[in-house]
């Protein structure tokens, strides 16, 4: 079987590896706006027309990317969302690729 690496010029250029990585700036960037607007809302010693104007004003204020739930693992060179190992980053038809050639230090292929 034959594996071919995929050309870094057109990778680069993904645009779902360009927004995913622009959502996780936004993330990085609100991160204490949305734990501050957070905490206001679920506190109950805080009266509850204050809370509900505070959850309107966190509503319209904050960017919908800037929720850490709308990130999503992706490749970083092939750009695909599905079946993606978190200590990479990399899908698993990568991981097998890289590790059929050599590039990931201490992965060798199976034998018993």
């Amino acid at each position: 079987m034959y594996f071919r690496l995929p050309q870094l010029a057109h990778i680069i250029g993904n645009k779902r590896i360009q927004r995913d990585h622009f959502r996780r700036l936004l993330v990085q960037e609100h991160e204490a706006d949305r734990a501050v607007y957070k905490a206001i809302v679920t506190d109950q010693t805080v009266p509850l027309d204050m809370r509900l104007q505070v959850q309107r004003l966190f509503e319209t204020e904050q960017p919908r990317d800037a929720s850490a739930t709308r990130v999503k693992n992706r490749c970083v060179l092939t750009g695909r969302s599905r079946s993606v190992h978190r200590f990479a980053r990399l899908s698993r038809i990568m991981v097998r690729q890289l590790a059929h050639y050599g590039l990931l230090p201490g992965v060798s292929k199976a034998s018993w």
